[in-house]
């Protein structure tokens, strides 16, 4: 099935893409939300496709896509605010990194989480970071640990893999956050990471003190995360490949 992204508005000539797509602890969609309105971004396309599910979202009585593209000047965000059906993973992941060549993206940034059974007794949320090149080192700094052995699994494994081959740099960002419930404060964790990263000066305490709100008003997207994530096998996070031991 074809994915098409329809351009509203002109593309950046030089920007970094950063990619949200539902996950465990809804880290990605959740941060990514709170950028897009503490950088006042603007929507420059949506992505379109049959294997996608007949879904529209209304903002401010406005139809808009549920997954679409946002912007600045030289920073775009790839957000969905549906669950993505597991069998769209494969050609969702493919458009993505294909169009992010085409345009010349600078590199990748993809927030998710990172399922932990102890959740509850962490207070601060570590981040770690998956590259696809070591030379990405220079870009993270110390501000995330890099993630040396464990499984990914779902869009950004096969988005990995796809920028592995065509040489496209690309970071994933992974929080320690819940598996089933939506996670603010392991989407704060992500975004002062990117702050780092990326020279930013975004403030995440209002996105703190809405917690409950928000995990409130995101329950229903993450009851459907998850159960795409069951279908995907996501709970292969919690292992360790076999040649670790």
């Amino acid at each position: 099935m074809e994915i098409r992204f329809i351009e509203k508005e002109p593309i950046p000539k030089k920007f970094i893409l950063i990619n949200a797509l539902p996950d465990v602890g809804l880290v990605g969609v959740i941060a990514a939300t709170h950028l897009i309105s503490t950088l006042k971004m603007k929507e420059i396309a949506y992505l379109d496709s049959e294997v996608f599910p007949p879904i529209i979202v209304l903002h401010e009585g406005e139809p808009k896509s549920p997954i679409r593209i946002l912007a600045n000047h030289s920073l775009a965000i790839l957000i969905s605010e549906t669950a993505v059906p597991a069998e769209a993973i494969y050609p969702l992941a493919n458009a993505i990194v294909n169009w992010a060549s085409s345009k010349n993206v600078e590199y990748m940034i993809s927030l998710g989480g990172l399922a932990v059974q102890n959740r509850q007794d962490i207070d601060s949320p570590k981040v770690f970071a998956v590259l696809t090149d070591k030379k990405l080192i220079n870009i993270i700094g110390d501000s995330a640990e890099v993630m040396e052995e464990g499984y990914i699994v779902g869009a950004y494994a096969l988005m990995i893999k796809k920028c592995m081959e065509i040489k496209l740099p690309a970071i994933t960002l992974l929080a320690q956050s819940f598996f089933s419930y939506p996670d603010p404060e392991a989407a704060a964790a992500t975004i002062k990471v990117l702050n780092k990263i990326l020279n930013l000066n975004v403030d995440v305490s209002e996105l703190l003190q809405r917690g409950e709100e928000i995990r409130l008003r995101a329950k229903d997207v993450m009851r459907r995360t998850q159960a795409e994530l069951i279908k995907m096998n996501k709970a292969q996070e919690y292992d360790l490949p076999p040649l670790y031991m």
